[in-house]
């Protein structure tokens, strides 16, 4: 069997292990994408991202997405969407680096490795290439419009110059303007070759790249008139750069230094271990293409490392770059680097095959997860016939909303309560008698969720 055809076989029993996760119950914050869906949907609006009935203020190609297979599949199934979305972007990226991989090098054995190393990160394995988050999508994009940019430089190809801006654009479109930093790094140091600077600086490029400039503004000033997004998404940004201290801002690069070898493990840990016993990269700092693949990762890693405040899941655009950097130092390393990291590849499959198919469930089921759906009911049964609200935005309040928002259709999905209101119930965070009375209290994972209730509604 050869190497392409093992390393291949590998990645799709990886890609396989995600399967599974599309039937989990809610986890985390996971019930924002899926509820603001349906709010966008019921209420018939395509612009502004809802949830519980307020402007959040985000860019909503990815409720686009599940407004338009839930449409098909059935609303129940919009969180399994939603995970499938993100699997698919997950094992799309792998793909995308293994054409890439191939453009640079022309060795398609290579190519399956880089893939397979990349799909096999810690972070990305285990727990967020399956999350039903933005983060892998728009990593999808942004890794996608910067190989598209990488490849077109390489075949001088206009056409897969357009395809890096349209990828760019849906990026901005699935979550933040940061996606234009990413691809400005990686645009950046293409310009330092001094073969690619004709095409970077030609005409079609100067008219392309204005056209991508254009789509936030068009979107933010244009589209969104008035909604002061641009203001929010600027703000948000500016607001991680404020520092709380210095010895919690040293505490952060030190923790976030080893949350990111834990990230990238094992493969990470592995071309560390064979580049000391060998004293070297093997040849691999003297290759142009990897030494770009290095710039880029590190030009995108470095504000995240140095942000007085930021999150291992902002780095998922750069895990496919990280991957296919570690890929090659260990494929310079030798064929026993190469067959080493293949055999912890598999031992991290098995690994994980055991958790989504038995200790996640068993978590799931007898400490966070299908109590939610049980929650969920017991308030529809405790409240059915009235006026239903909530205040609750907690991982539990959203989780719990969505499953009552699927429970009470064709009725609108559940909301903030308006400004006046006399008898119904709320679902709280915490008792508020401002608000109402404690007509019910319950325990989901380790936290209390409160429903609360006013006027004529607490003789229920």
């Amino acid at each position: 069997m050869s190497a392409a055809r093992r390393h291949w076989m590998l990645y799709a029993a990886a890609a396989a292990t995600f399967l599974p996760a599309i039937a989990f119950h809610y986890v985390g914050e996971e019930a924002i994408l899926p509820v603001s869906a349906l709010e966008m949907w019921h209420r018939g609006e395509w612009v502004r991202q809802l949830l519980y009935g307020a402007d959040v203020q985000h860019n909503p190609l990815p409720n686009w997405l599940i407004i338009l297979f839930a449409g098909l599949a059935g609303w129940e199934h919009m969180l399994g969407i939603m995970r499938a979305i993100t699997i698919a972007a997950t094992v799309g990226a792998g793909l995308i680096l293994a054409w890439l991989a191939r453009a640079l090098w022309r060795d398609t054995a290579f190519a399956a490795f880089a893939a397979l190393v990349y799909l096999t990160l810690a972070d990305l394995f285990f727990y967020r290439g399956w999350l039903a988050y933005a983060d892998p999508l728009f990593g999808f994009f942004v890794f996608g419009a910067i190989a598209c940019l990488w490849v077109a430089c390489l075949r001088q190809s206009r056409a897969l110059l357009a395809l890096a801006v349209a990828a760019l654009t849906c990026a901005f479109m699935t979550k933040a303007l940061t996606a234009y930093a990413f691809y400005a790094a990686a645009a950046l140091v293409l310009l330092a070759n001094r073969a690619y600077r004709p095409f970077l600086l030609g005409p079609a490029s100067w008219v392309t790249h204005a056209v991508a400039a254009a789509m936030p503004l068009l979107w933010l000033y244009v589209v969104r008139a008035g909604a002061e997004q641009g203001e929010r998404m600027f703000g948000e940004i500016m607001a991680k750069l404020v520092p709380a201290g210095w010895l919690d801002y040293l505490v952060k690069l030190a923790s976030y230094t080893l949350g990111t070898a834990w990230a990238l493990a094992p493969a990470l840990l592995l071309a560390a271990y064979y580049a000391w016993r060998r004293h070297g990269t093997g040849g691999a700092a003297q290759d142009g293409h990897f030494r770009a693949a290095l710039w880029i990762a590190l030009l995108g890693y470095l504000p995240y490392w140095l942000a007085p405040h930021s999150s291992l899941r902002y780095l998922v655009p750069l895990y496919p770059l990280a991957g296919l950097v570690i890929a090659r130092l260990l494929w310079c390393a030798g064929s026993q680097a190469v067959a080493v990291t293949r055999r912890w590849l598999v031992a991290m499959v098995a690994v994980k095959l055991v958790l989504v198919l038995a200790a996640y469930p068993y978590y799931q089921l007898h400490y966070r997860g299908v109590n939610y759906a049980d929650v969920a009911r017991q308030i529809l049964e405790r409240t059915a016939g009235e006026p239903l609200y909530t205040t609750n935005d907690s991982a539990s309040g959203l989780s719990v909303a969505a499953h009552l928002d699927i429970l009470r259709l064709p009725a609108p999905p559940v909301g903030f309560p308006p400004e006046r209101w006399d008898t119904g119930f709320v679902i709280a965070y915490q008792p508020n008698p401002a608000v109402g009375r404690i007509a019910a209290q319950y325990r989901v994972g380790g936290r209390d969720l409160y429903l609360l209730c006013r006027g004529t509604a607490c003789a229920r």
